[in-house]
């Protein structure tokens, strides 16, 4: 039995070995592809796991290369190759070039040998662009071909049993850490792109943030956030891509006591409140706008039948408008959202154009006029100034007029490089901050 199974394995070689050195590199490349796409694990759990490792070998990180590398080089010994004859390659061995040809990045390897600050690469056809701290600027490499970027879009692909082909020419890649790979192929986009945003914060505290490390905020303003938190108001939070929003909502949410309900729904898991405070009481939903059982709406409806005390929405979204302005208005203060808008004065109507959308007989003034008074109680705009994240408004939304202004408790001033604190909280505000233990003057 064992000499018939060295005949199997030796025969499984022989192709390997007469065939054109060029031909044999790449026939034995996807035959180490096809092995490594294959489920690895007993359970569920631990094929996850396989999969994890194999995304995150992809994306650079050092011991699950490491893992795979063993892999590979254990599936070579079970083949009886040790080298390729006639294969000219930099590397110390075979199963090294094997790696770099079905794991490596190709020349985003030369970007990831400094990972320091590294928050996102963005390919774009050949181009390479990164961003550190928030600022993009374009890399001093580029690919050789398109080709290249499709290998890699192929190889993530296929280690997600996902595809990209003529009939579906997109695909993404989420990991446990929050990490995430966007990627579109030749046709959807005029070129094929490939986007790797890492996940590179675990989580900030208030305090964190206002040291001078970070400056995203003062002291002052960190015991103002604390009493707008106790106060239970609702808020709202804009702001460009990268200005930090997400790390302040995951400081606010730290802050709360951990036996507070706390419901997020998110389209994709990025707050990772549960990884990151383990001991707080929180449902965390992923909407997919795509499927009917699972979409944002049906998340609401759901999770308002789970007790929440605050809801915390990553962003509102047209299906969803109505159903937050609902809760919001009935019970679960102390909500926290983003919005895309250019300023805080413009949220309200946002909103309201958005619940507008579901085709029902609505005021829009009136509904404008609830959204500012019991939605977006306090409004908080996140900016990307002289390189770091600040916070440069925080104001009270108001009604007066027949339409929506906004009253700056603070303001940011790039001339002073400063904090400015131009208005004073209305009087009901003033009641519910001192409630909350804001003592500023």
């Amino acid at each position: 039995m064992q000499s018939e199974r060295e005949r199997r394995e030796d025969a499984a070689a022989v192709p390997y070995l007469i065939a054109d050195a060029q031909e044999q590199f790449a026939k034995l490349a996807d035959e180490i592809r096809t092995y490594l796409s294959a489920p690895h694990g007993l359970g569920e759990e631990e094929r996850r796991q396989y999969s994890e490792t194999l995304n995150r070998a992809v994306l650079g990180y050092s011991q699950e290369r490491e893992q795979v590398l063993a892999v590979i080089t254990d599936r070579l010994i079970r083949l009886r190759i040790h080298e390729a004859a006639n294969v000219q390659h930099p590397y110390q061995n075979l199963a090294e070039a094997l790696f770099a040809e079905v794991i490596g990045l190709s020349v985003l390897e030369l970007v990831l040998a400094d990972k320091e600050g590294l928050e996102e690469i963005q390919v774009v056809g050949e181009k390479i662009f990164i961003v550190k701290h928030g600022v993009t600027a374009p890399s001093p490499y580029r690919f050789d071909s398109i080709r290249e970027v499709e290998r890699i879009q192929q190889n993530l692909v296929l280690y997600n049993n996902d595809r990209i082909n003529p009939r579906k020419r997109w695909a993404e890649v989420m990991l446990r850490d929050g990490s995430r790979v966007t990627m579109t192929g030749f046709g959807f986009t005029a070129s094929p792109t490939l986007t790797i945003r890492f996940y590179t914060v675990r989580s900030f505290s208030l305090e964190t943030l206002s040291s001078p490390a970070y400056r995203t905020m003062n002291e002052r303003i960190q015991r103002l956030l604390k009493a707008v938190l106790a106060a239970r108001f609702n808020l709202v939070i804009i702001g460009p891509t990268n200005s930090g929003k997400t790390n302040l909502m995951k400081a606010l949410i730290a802050e709360l006591p951990d036996e507070e309900r706390i419901i997020t729904i998110e389209g994709r898991f990025e707050m990772m409140l549960g990884r990151d405070f383990p001991s707080k009481n929180v449902v965390e939903y992923m909407a997919d706008e795509e499927d009917a059982y699972h979409r944002s709406d049906q998340a609401f409806k759901l999770a308002l039948r789970q007790s929440p005390q605050r809801i915390i929405h990553a962003e509102i979204r047209d299906l969803d408008a109505n159903i937050y302005v609902r809760a919001c208005t009935r019970g679960h203060s102390g909500s926290m959202t983003t919005v895309h808008a250019n300023r805080l004065e413009d949220v309200p109507e946002a909103i309201t154009d958005m619940c507008m959308l579901d085709g029902r007989g609505m005021n829009a003034e009136r509904l404008t006029k609830r959204i500012t008074h019991y939605v977006t109680e306090i409004g908080i705009e996140m900016s990307y100034l002289n390189g770091r994240r600040v916070i440069s408004r925080i104001g009270e939304l108001c009604w007066k007029d027949g339409q929506a202004y906004v009253s700056d408790w603070v303001r940011f001033d790039e001339t002073l490089n400063d904090w400015m604190y131009p208005s004073q909280p209305s009087v009901s505000a003033a009641a519910r901050l001192s409630a909350g233990g804001d003592n500023d003057e």
